[in-house]
């Protein structure tokens, strides 16, 4: 990685140099060990990213790009959850209503106010 960066810096300097007017193309090509045509190539590769790092960007950190599956995921774990508490809430006020009734049927049958079916007598 070092080495790679290192070599990269190097053909960097000899771009720049080339641009400055230190050397021709010709002799960047050679101190580089590649053709004319390469050294163009490679330049305006180099001139490009150059002007695309230097563009005017705004503010702060990029915004991070959406994943559209992770996102749906989200979504439904959201919707499951939002029905998982209403089943649990139900079955509470189902079992709330089943121990009252049953409370309700022990009390009329203290009172003897139950006939045989466990209601009350009218």
């Amino acid at each position: 990685m070092e080495k790679e960066r290192k070599l990269a810096r190097e053909r960097a300097s000899v771009i720049l140099q080339v641009r400055s007017g230190v050397w021709s193309v010709t002799e960047g090509a050679q101190r580089l060990g590649v053709s004319r045509k390469t050294y163009y190539e490679w330049e305006e590769r180099a001139l490009g990213a150059m002007a695309r790092v230097l563009e005017n960007r705004p503010a702060g950190r990029q915004p991070v790009p959406v994943d559209e599956e992770k996102e749906e995921l989200r979504r439904r774990n959201e919707e499951l959850e939002r029905k998982l508490f209403l089943a649990e809430k139900t079955i509470a006020v189902k079992d709330l209503l089943l121990a009252y009734d049953e409370l309700r049927v022990r009390d009329a049958k203290k009172n003897g106010k139950a006939d045989k079916r466990g209601g009350q007598k009218q």
